[in-house]
């Protein structure tokens, strides 16, 4: 979404008092198992290397998205472009929540498997609503709005441009910006296919605000990412925030997907590592993802498509065997 998560992650390290630009999303969501990607069937070969902010997507997919409690997901198609969902939450350690979202996909449509305007929002019993909006305004260039209220107020925006160009990808986001106080954040970002096997990149991030210590901030982040046939090696280094986050993506076979991720702090001393994978058992309908890292927690997620039904069974479990902190729920998924 052309969002600041990179950003985010630099001012942490900073140790800026500033909250993140957008409140995170309930972190319980049960995950829909992901359509393989599919090759354009275009004779020109796309050499665009993608947005920045999806620098270590391939890696991140394969992270389970792990919940607790019990929930039940139900999502409806009134028509090829607009769909509901209705989710149901009951948790222990997190408050029990209905919410009820909506997608509406437009006329407009770039390629066979895009199409726009594109929006989507969801709502809880509690009033919190979460909205979002893309659209094309030409074949290269991406408007996107995402909003974040509560109760009476917006606590949370931000806008982002993206131009994809034939072989550079280039972004700006403005997130909550309030010209009476004169604070908000900057974020651009700039993606170069070097190679056909190499693409460059850099990140300027700019904050101003009375919780910044100094009244104003700006950061400056390094990219870089190494791909092949089935692996892909992608890092991002801020030198000024002494901040490292590398990844590395391998497709072992068709049903085995492996990833590593290492976050390094070199102010604080610390690193922490991380191992995901997912395998996929086409002949049981099954999906299982799992990660491990270096503080001692595992986590994982089994999907089980129930066919003929239109039906997926989810079960979750998450484990801090340091703090002897332990995590299970069950999910269905109905649509």
């Amino acid at each position: 979404m052309g969002n600041v998560s990179a950003a985010e992650s630099t001012k942490s390290s900073v140790d800026l008092p500033a909250p993140p630009l957008l409140p995170p999303g309930p972190p319980t969501e049960i995950p829909k198992a992901r359509p393989k990607e599919t090759a354009g069937t275009g004779n020109e070969p796309d050499t665009n290397p993608g947005l920045y902010e999806d620098l270590h997507k391939q890696t991140k997919e394969l992270f389970p998205q792990v919940f607790e409690g019990a929930k039940v997901i139900i999502a409806k198609g009134l028509s090829s472009h607009f769909q509901i969902s209705h989710t149901m939450t009951l948790s222990t350690f997190s408050p029990s929540v209905y919410r009820f979202g909506a997608t509406y996909i437009g006329l407009k449509q770039i390629s066979p498997t895009e199409s726009f305007p594109v929006m989507l929002g969801d709502i809880d019993s509690s009033g919190n609503m979460n909205a979002n909006i893309i659209h094309a305004i030409t074949d290269r260039l991406r408007a996107k709005l995402v909003a974040q209220f509560q109760p009476n107020k917006c606590v949370g925006q931000q806008v982002s441009l993206d131009y994809k160009g034939d072989d550079f990808t280039t972004s700006l986001t403005a997130g909550n910006i309030d010209p009476l106080s004169a604070s908000g954040l900057l974020v651009g970002h700039y993606l170069q296919r070097v190679t056909p096997n190499l693409a460059l990149g850099a990140e300027i991030m700019y904050q101003r605000g009375q919780q910044v210590p100094g009244g104003e901030i700006a950061i400056m982040s390094l990219a870089s990412r190494f791909s092949g046939e089935k692996w892909q090696l992608s890092a991002n280094l801020s030198p000024m925030a002494g901040n490292l986050h590398t990844c590395f993506y391998q497709r072992v076979h068709d049903n085995l997907q492996v990833g590593v991720e290492l976050e390094t702090s070199i102010r604080m001393a610390e690193s922490t590592a991380t191992v995901a994978y997912q395998i996929d058992i086409p002949k049981a309908d099954v999906v299982f993802r799992g990660q491990l890292d270096s503080n001692w927690c595992i986590g994982g997620v089994l999907e089980k498509k129930l066919a003929p039904f239109p039906f997926t069974l989810a079960l979750s479990g998450y484990a801090n065997h340091v703090k002897s902190q332990y995590r299970f729920g069950i999910g269905m998924i109905i649509g």
